[in-house]
C-alpha cells in the first residue's frame, strides 16, 4: 500500500463499565504530521489510545474510526495491527516464553502474508542494526519479551518494534514516563527516524519535556472527554510554563476530570 495514510475519528464516544470517558472525539491525522495529546488526569488521554487500538475493557458508544477508509472498529485487535495500527503502550506487557526476536518475526510476517515472509537474515541485519541505534544490547533479541526489563528498557522495546513493524499510524502513549534525559532522547530520535508522510503519528504525553525532541505538527487538549482547544508547539510550550488553569478559564470549564480513567 503506497497511498498516504489517514486516520479519521469522528465523534468518538467510550465508556467504561458504563461510565462516559470520551464524549465525542474528532482528529483527523494523515502521514507525515505528529500530532501531540495533552490534558490533565482523568480527561481521557489513554482511553483514546485504547479504544482505537480495541481494548475490550472500552466500549465505544457512538461515533466512527476510520483507517485507510477501512471501519476500524469493525476490526478486531489483530487486524487493526495488520491494517498498519500500532501502540506503544504506558505500562508494556511482559509475556514469558516469547523472545523479542520471535515475536518481532511473527508480527512482521504476519502483516507480510503468507508466501512474502521476510528472510531470516534479512530481519536479524534489520534488528541489529535498529537495536544498534537505540543503544539496545544485542542479548534483548533472546530475552523473553519485556521480562524481567527496567522501565526504560521496555520503553525502548516499544521503540524498537515501531521501528521494525513500520506501521501506517503510530500511537505513542506516554513513552516518556520513567526516562532520565538520555534514554528519552534515544527514543525520540528513533521516532523521527521513522517520520515521512508514509506514517502518521499521535504522541499521548504530560509534559513539553518529548514536544522538545519529536516536535508536533498540532497539538490538542483534552478536557471532559473532549478536545477543547488545539494548537501548535506554542500551545504546549504555554501550557508547560502556565498549567491548564487558563484553558479551562478561557473555556468556562470548572470540573475537567471525567472518571478515573485516564
Amino acid at each position: 500500500m503506497t497511498t498516504t495514510p489517514k486516520l479519521s475519528i469522528n465523534h468518538l464516544k467510550v465508556s467504561v463499565e458504563g461510565k462516559p470517558i470520551l464524549n465525542g472525539i474528532d482528529l483527523e491525522i494523515k502521514g507525515g504530521e505528529v500530532h501531540a495529546i495533552m490534558g490533565p488526569n482523568g480527561t481521557g488521554k489513554s482511553t483514546l489510545a485504547a479504544a482505537l487500538m480495541g481494548h475490550p475493557k472500552y466500549e465505544v458508544t457512538d461515533g466512527q474510526v476510520l483507517l485507510d477508509g477501512q471501519d476500524l472498529l469493525e476490526m478486531e485487535v489483530d487486524e487493526r495491527a495488520r491494517a498498519g495500527l500500532f501502540l506503544a503502550m504506558q505500562y508494556p506487557s511482559e509475556i514469558s516464553g516469547v523472545t523479542n526476536a520471535d515475536f518481532l518475526r511473527s508480527a512482521i510476517n504476519a502483516r507480510r502474508g503468507e508466501g512474502n515472509e521476510v528472510s531470516l537474515m534479512k530481519f536479524i541485519r534489520e534488528l541489529d542494526q535498529k537495536m544498534e541505534s537505540l543503544e539496545i544490547d544485542q542479548s534483548f533479541s533472546t530475552r523473553y519479551l519485556n521480562e524481567g526489563f527496567s522501565g526504560g528498557e521496555k520503553k525502548r522495546n516499544e521503540i524498537l518494534q515501531l521501528m521494525m513493524l513500520k506501521p501506517r499510524i503510530a500511537i505513542l502513549d506516554e513513552v516518556d514516563s520513567g526516562l532520565d534525559i538520555d534514554a528519552l532522547k534515544i527514543v525520540a530520535n528513533g521516532v523521527n527516524q521513522l517520520l515521512s508522510p508514509e506514517m502518521g503519528v499521535m504522541v499521548i504525553t504530560h509534559y513539553q519535556r518529548l514536544l522538545n525532541y519529536i516536535e508536533p505538527h498540532y497539538v490538542h487538549v483534552i478536557m471532559q472527554g473532549k478536545i477543547v482547544k488545539s494548537g501548535g508547539p506554542e500551545l504546549a510550550k504555554r501550557l508547560e510554563a502556565e498549567g491548564y488553569d487558563w484553558v479551562k478559564e478561557e473555556l468556562g470549564i470548572e470540573d475537567e476530570t471525567v472518571g478515573q480513567t485516564k
